[in-house]
């Protein structure tokens, strides 16, 4: 397995006042705290200060409302600031977001001008120098242009695929590779691109803070590990531990098409994927090596494709999607991980039914023994023919099927079999958590959690499943509908049984 190299975050010897354009967004979010670490004064500009509620830095930095598409509010919240992070884009939001780009871009550099800012950074994408590029090419090349010919010395990175959880060039490529074993796929997936771990991409931008202030141009920034898209898809998919995928590419551009297809086999909306696709009808290679000669390759060295997804799936494993930014525990190093504030349809795709019924006459001690005892000889309270069918099945295709039982008929352990789920988390009295062992494409989870509601109770049935592939997403779409009739009638059934033990 190839290692992830650690990173370590040096103190600027200059500490400046930094302003962030995108603190909500997938870089944005990720570069602050590292900004903080280094030792700068942080303002973030936002348009609605609410969205960065669960983020553990807000209480750090000082937050500005700004509206970039008219600018108000953008020069004062400039003012006092020496260098600006442009990390803002509209691609997600419709048709006209090249023009959109173009003008928010004109507006920072007029505020920057006008508030004595001496630099301004901005992330674009990775494209080659020719005139035809796509629309979503096309945009970010001109605020590239934009910033660079405005009065405040500007520096353009330009990154082709960023890899980490949350970003959505990576997302659509783990949809992809988890969706579909055989990939028919336009001429596109032939084409070369140079990924870069986010990790990399915030060690540039957060080294961008103390480049001389004569330094006024675009670099390409780039890990040296040049791979076609097909490639991309089949590494991933074998260090996801999927079986092997196969891309078969097909002798057209297509690239509309293509896009709205990947829309509809992934979560990812049709805004990011349709510009998202067109961009990748052109290689995504760095020209040049420029950039070393201004900002060295950070000293622990470029992660390679492979490291970077090891990187991102490890973060992941360790759980917490409510990334401790707490210096001293190594957070700072986990760029790959997972925020609060990233979107819906970063990571796997996750179908959940969530219902909480209220018992006004029952306490959770007296709805606990029952939940606790669920299983085994006591049944599911609910549908017990759909269960037995169901339990029948699985045995038919090699599962542990309702055989297994329980260890003991009233209390539990983690650990403990309970027919075909196993204990996963138990907190006594509160919560049971039960981990799917039959056999069904994807994982899944049952979770009881019992609390008091007032003089009452209540009592919540949670579902959650991870498709894997096309069956899963069927085998989903297939039992979910049952659930509105198994999951109230099993809560009801539960407090019944507690009324009559009491």
């Amino acid at each position: 397995m190839a290692q992830s190299h650690p990173e370590t975050i040096v103190p600027s010897p200059h500490p400046r006042t930094v302003l962030v354009l995108g603190a909500t967004g997938y870089i944005g979010g990720r570069l602050v705290p590292r900004l903080l670490q280094a030792g700068h004064h942080v303002r973030v500009a936002v348009r609605s200060p609410q969205k960065l509620e669960q983020v553990p830095w807000v209480d750090q930095v000082d937050v500005h409302r700004v509206d970039l598409d008219d600018g108000d509010g953008l020069v004062e919240a400039a003012t006092g600031v020496e260098v600006i992070h442009h990390l803002v884009h509209s691609m997600g939001s419709g048709q006209d977001f090249e023009q959109k780009e173009a003008a928010t871009a004109r507006r920072v550099a007029e505020a920057a001008e006008a508030a004595g800012v001496r630099r301004i950074v901005y992330l674009g994408g990775l494209h080659p120098d020719k005139a035809d590029l796509s629309m979503h090419m096309r945009s970010r090349a001109q605020v590239g242009r934009i910033l660079i010919d405005s009065q405040v010395p500007t520096i353009a990175f330009q990154a082709g695929i960023i890899i980490g959880s949350g970003s959505a060039s990576f997302e659509m490529v783990r949809h992809l590779a988890m969706t579909l074993r055989l990939m028919p796929a336009p001429r596109w997936v032939t084409n070369r691109v140079e990924p870069l771990a986010v990790r990399d991409v915030l060690y540039y931008l957060l080294s961008a803070v103390d480049v001389d202030d004569d330094v006024n141009r675009a670099f390409d920034i780039g890990s040296h590990d040049v791979l076609e898209y097909a490639e991309i898809m089949k590494t991933f998919a074998g260090i996801a531990g999927l079986k092997p995928r196969h891309v078969l590419a097909l002798p057209l551009p297509a690239p509309t098409l293509s896009g709205i297809w990947v829309g509809l086999v992934t979560p990812l909306p049709f805004t990011l994927t349709l510009p998202l696709v067109q961009s990748l009808q052109e290689d995504a290679v760095t020209a040049d090596r420029d950039v070393d000669e201004v900002i060295p390759p950070p000293p622990e060295g470029l992660l390679n494709f492979e490291q970077s997804v090891r990187l991102a799936l490890l973060r992941e494993a360790e759980g917490a999607v409510d990334t401790n930014w707490d210096a001293d525990t190594g957070g700072l190093a986990q760029a790959a991980k997972p925020l609060p504030n990233d979107p819906e349809w970063a990571g796997e795709r996750v179908f959940t039914d969530d219902r909480t019924l209220h018992f006004p006459d029952l306490t959770p001690e007296q709805l606990w023994p029952v939940v606790e005892g669920i299983g085994g000889k006591n049944g599911w309270y609910s549908w017990p023919l759909a269960w037995r069918v169901r339990g029948v099945w699985d045995k038919i295709v090699g599962g542990a099927g309702l055989n297994r039982g329980r260890r003991l008929p009233d209390r539990l352990r983690v650990g403990d079999p309970v027919d075909w789920w196993r204990v996963e988390e138990l907190e006594p009295g509160h919560r049971l958590l039960l981990r799917a062992e039959m056999r069904v494409s994807g994982r899944a989870w049952l979770e009881f959690t019992t609390s008091r509601a007032g003089r009452g109770s209540d009592l919540r049935q949670r579902a959650i499943f991870i498709p894997r592939g096309i069956r899963g997403q069927l085998y989903w779409g297939f039992v979910s509908p049952f659930h509105r009739f198994i999951f109230p009638a099993m809560a009801k059934n539960i407090a019944r049984a507690a009324k009559k033990s009491r």
